[in-house]
C-alpha cells in the first residue's frame, strides 16, 4: 500500500512497449539514406544518433537487467546526470562507425531479447530508482514503463525529423502520460501543504484522463481521481504535458496552453515536472 501510495497504481507497459517497437523498427525500415541525416529535435543529434542512442540503451539494459553486468559507473564526484549524459555521447560518437544498416540489423536482434527480459521480470518487484520519481527504489513496473516512454519519445523525434505523422494511438499515449505523472510527488516534495490539500490534473481527449494526488501535511501521495481537488491543472490535449515532461518546451510555454485553477503557485510548481533524467 505504502508502494501505491508513493509511485501511484500499477502500469504494465509491455504491451505498449511491444507495439512501439515494431512501429519503430517499420519506420526505420522505411526511412531514405538522406532522412537517416537529419536533425532532430534531440539537437545535435541526427537520426542515424537517436537510432544509435536506442541500440545502446538496449544493450545497456541487456548487460545491466539481465546480465548483472555494471562495467559503467560515474567517476568520483560526477552526479548521475552529467555521468549518463557524457555516457551517452560517447556511445553515440563510437556508433558513428556504423551505417543505417548495420544499426538497424543490430537493433532488429536486440528487440526480441529486451522485448522477452521484460515479459519474465516480476513487475511488482522493487528494482533500481526511477530517479525523476524519486530517489528510493522503484517498482521494476515503474523502470519498464519509463523506458517505454524513452523509445517512444524518441521515435517522435524521428518522426517529426522525417515528417511522418506521430505515433498517436490513445492507449500508448495514455500509458506515456500515466507514467510521465509518476514525478508529480517529487516534484511536488518542496511545495507541501495544509494535510488534506487535493491537486489534480486533467488531460482532454481520448488518451487523456484524470489524475490526483493529496498532501499529508509533508508528503504528496496518491489518491483516488474524484472531482472537486483544491487546485486543478488541466491541459487540453496530451501534447503541451508529454513535451513539458521531457523539456521539449520549456514551463513558460507550457502555462500559456494550460489552465490553472486554485492555488496559483502549487500549479506553477507542478509545471516545473521534469520525468527524464537532465
Amino acid at each position: 500500500m505504502e508502494t501505491q501510495a508513493r509511485f501511484g497504481p500499477r502500469i504494465d507497459a509491455r504491451e505498449e512497449f511491444a507495439q512501439d517497437r515494431a512501429v519503430l523498427l517499420a519506420l526505420l525500415h522505411d526511412l531514405g539514406p538522406d532522412e537517416w541525416e537529419r536533425p532532430t529535435a534531440a539537437a545535435p543529434w541526427l537520426v542515424r544518433d537517436v537510432v544509435a542512442h536506442l541500440l545502446g540503451d538496449d544493450l545497456g539494459r541487456l548487460a545491466r537487467t539481465r546480465d548483472g553486468h555494471t562495467g559503467l559507473a560515474p567517476e568520483p564526484g560526477e552526479p548521475l546526470a552529467p555521468f549518463l549524459h557524457r555516457i551517452n555521447d560517447e556511445w553515440v560518437h563510437a556508433a558513428r562507425r556504423l551505417g543505417p544498416r548495420l544499426l538497424l540489423d543490430v537493433l532488429e536482434t536486440t528487440s526480441p531479447q529486451v522485448l522477452a527480459l521484460w515479459r519474465g521480470l516480476d513487475l511488482d518487484a522493487i528494482g533500481e530508482a526511477v530517479t525523476w520519481a524519486g530517489p528510493d527504489p522503484a517498482p521494476v513496473w515503474l523502470d519498464c514503463a519509463r523506458d517505454f516512454t524513452e523509445y517512444w519519445v524518441h521515435q517522435q523525434q524521428i518522426r517529426g525529423a522525417t515528417g511522418r505523422a506521430p505515433v498517436d494511438g490513445p492507449r500508448a499515449v495514455h500509458t506515456v502520460l500515466d507514467t510521465f505523472l509518476r514525478a508529480v510527488p517529487h516534484t511536488l516534495s518542496p511545495h507541501p501543504r495544509p494535510a488534506g490539500t487535493t491537486l489534480a490534473v486533467t488531460v482532454d481527449g481520448p488518451a487523456g484522463g484524470h489524475w490526483a494526488w493529496r498532501c499529508d501535511g509533508e508528503r504528496w501521495l496518491w489518491a483516488p481521481p474524484a472531482g472537486g481537488a483544491d487546485t486543478l491543472v488541466a491541459f487540453p490535449d496530451p501534447d503541451p504535458l508529454w513535451r513539458l515532461c521531457t523539456r521539449m518546451i520549456e514551463p513558460d510555454e507550457a502555462r500559456r496552453r494550460v489552465s490553472v485553477s486554485g492555488d496559483g503557485p502549487l500549479g506553477e510548481a507542478l509545471l516545473q515536472i521534469v520525468s527524464i533524467i537532465r
